[in-house]
Formats: C-alpha cells, sequence, structure tokens
C-alpha cells in the first residue's frame, strides 16, 4: 500500500473484540490511556465493567471497526480471527481505509501474514500481528511483551496503542514475524516446563526435598521463569489455571507446524507438544499448563509426595 497511516493518539477511537482475561485488562490499559474504545465479544456480560468506564459497546465486528482508527483483536486460535476479520459482519466490512488493526491472538504465522495481505487488497488496511507474552499480570499491568510483525509504518503509526499494553515493543519483520517469535517463545516455555517436572520427578524419586532442590537450582546457571514460576505451582500442587494446558497445547501446535513450515530440526518442541498432547487426553485440559509436573510424576510412578517404590 502507498502512503502511511496517522499516528494514532488519544482520544482517537479504538476498537477491542475479545474480551477474555487477557483482552479485558488490554482493553482496560487502552482505555485508561485516554483512548475512545468500542468493544464486541460473544458475551456482553464480559464487557459490563469497560462499559461501567466509559466504553461503548457494539453488536458486531463490523460495527465496532466503524469510526475507529484502530481495531485491536484477542482470540483463541486462527479460525476465530479470520472469522472476526473476514466473516459475515467482521471488521472488514467496517474498518476504514488507512486505518490500522493489531491482533494480538496467538495465531498460525503463514495465516497471519495471508489475513494481512488480504484486509490490504480488500480495503486498503495495514494489520499487525502482534502476540504477546506476560501472562494475565502483565496484561493487567501494562507490562506485556510485544512481538511484532507488520509494515513500518503501520508499526510507527499504532505505537501509543501498544504503548498502553506493552513495556517491551520489538518489531521483528513483515506480517506474519511477530508468530514465529511467539511460536518460539511458547516451545522455549514447554520445553523448560517439560525438563524442570522430570527434573523434579528425579529429586522426589531419589528422596530430595523437592523445595530444597528447587531452592538450590535457582542459584545456579539452571534458573528460569519457569523454574522461579511454574515449579513452586508444581511442587505445591497449584493447578488452577493461568494459562491453560489446552492453549499451550494449541500454541504448541503452531510451533512444530513452523519448525516444519521452516524446515528446522525440532525434537524438543515435537516431545513437547507431544507431552501436552497428554495432558490434554488425560483430562487436564482445563488446568494450568503446570499441571505437566503431575503428568510427569504419575509416569514416573509417583502418588501424592512420595515415590511408590525405593528411591535408588
Amino acid at each position: 500500500m502507498s502512503g502511511s497511516p496517522d499516528t494514532i493518539a488519544p482520544p482517537a477511537r479504538v476498537a477491542f473484540i475479545g474480551l477474555g482475561v487477557m483482552g479485558a485488562a488490554m482493553a482496560a490499559n487502552i482505555r485508561r490511556a485516554g483512548f475512545a474504545l468500542t468493544v464486541h465479544t460473544r458475551s456482553r456480560a464480559k464487557a459490563r465493567a469497560l462499559e461501567s468506564d466509559g466504553a461503548r459497546w457494539a453488536d458486531t465486528p463490523a460495527e465496532a471497526a466503524r469510526g475507529a482508527a484502530c481495531v485491536c483483536l484477542c482470540l483463541p486460535d486462527t479460525p476465530d480471527v479470520e472469522a472476526v476479520l473476514f466473516g459475515p459482519e467482521g471488521v472488514a466490512e467496517g474498518i476504514a481505509h488507512g486505518a490500522v488493526a493489531i491482533d494480538f491472538s496467538t495465531v498460525s504465522a503463514t495465516a497471519a501474514a495471508g489475513f494481512a495481505a488480504r484486509l490490504a487488497a480488500e480495503r486498503g488496511a495495514w494489520l499487525l500481528d502482534v502476540p504477546v507474552s506476560g501472562g494475565p499480570a502483565g496484561a493487567r499491568e501494562g507490562t506485556l511483551t510485544c512481538m511484532i510483525g507488520g509494515a513500518a509504518e503501520a508499526v510507527a503509526a499504532a505505537d501509543p496503542v501498544l504503548r498502553a499494553v506493552g513495556r517491551t515493543l520489538t518489531h521483528l519483520g513483515p506480517p506474519g514475524a511477530g508468530q514465529v517469535c511467539k511460536a518460539a517463545n511458547q516451545l522455549l516455555v514447554a520445553a523448560t516446563l517439560l525438563a524442570v517436572s522430570e527434573a523434579l520427578a528425579l529429586g522426589r524419586k531419589a528422596g530430595l526435598d523437592p523445595a530444597a532442590m528447587r531452592a538450590a537450582l535457582l542459584g545456579g546457571s539452571a534458573r528460569s521463569f519457569v523454574l522461579e514460576n511454574h515449579a513452586r505451582r508444581i511442587i505445591e500442587g497449584n493447578d488452577a489455571p493461568g494459562f491453560r494446558a489446552e492453549l499451550m497445547r494449541k500454541d504448541l501446535r503452531l510451533a512444530a507446524a513452523a519448525t516444519r513450515d521452516h524446515g528446522v530440526f525440532a525434537p524438543a518442541t515435537a516431545v513437547a507438544a507431544q507431552m501436552l498432547e497428554a495432558m490434554v487426553a488425560t483430562g487436564r485440559g482445563d488446568r494450568d499448563c503446570s499441571a505437566l509436573g503431575a503428568l510427569v510424576a504419575e509416569l514416573s510412578g509417583l502418588r501424592g509426595g512420595e515415590p511408590t517404590g525405593p528411591a535408588r
């Protein structure tokens, strides 16, 4: 496309579609940054708090997009994004020429690039793929890491919106690049989580106190976010969902597809993906992904806090 979009600064209107745990918190931060906010989601009840804070409700994605300088999406999976963008009463029916759409969802990199090309061809609008990392706490605090794919001029125009939700903003390349980076992020988290689960199971079978073992490991080169946070959840048996296993399974499927698309030898991704499949197959899909530790312990012959056989 020729030309560059105007900078999207408050009090410009921003539409936000998809108000799950992450989306609702991000939309609230955009509103607090001084933007006029329009919202849409499948269940209007999830929008009540934002409406009470001054957001305007739209009955469809197309209606939300009309009059918005920026349209943000935060949706579960690739088919959801495609339907909201291009389905009946979708964003493409309402978005203005020259507007910028930001997809915060984690989806297929190939699809993200295709969506950007299609929105540009059909509507003359820009689409950035901006998957995020930092979890619900980062979404609430506005400190997310944003991995950005898309045209540089659209990234520059959307900078005030992105800074309302994120602390670390990295433009990685053309459409789809943000999703490739997010796939790498998720394979790193999942592979590390599997290694931490195995390490804790090893310690327990050998008769070590897992809390003491974790403390020792945190003092050395094995220290990581996963060891610091997920290992604590594993030890405490806290599998209340922060990031559900079924969502991590979806992300590992995307990571596996990305490695295949680019011809990468990826045994760690393959094993981690299979373990996430096993988590869902054994009824743990609605639990936090750290419940992988319980599955590894179970497969290792551990029940509760003690091994089923003598430590060796």
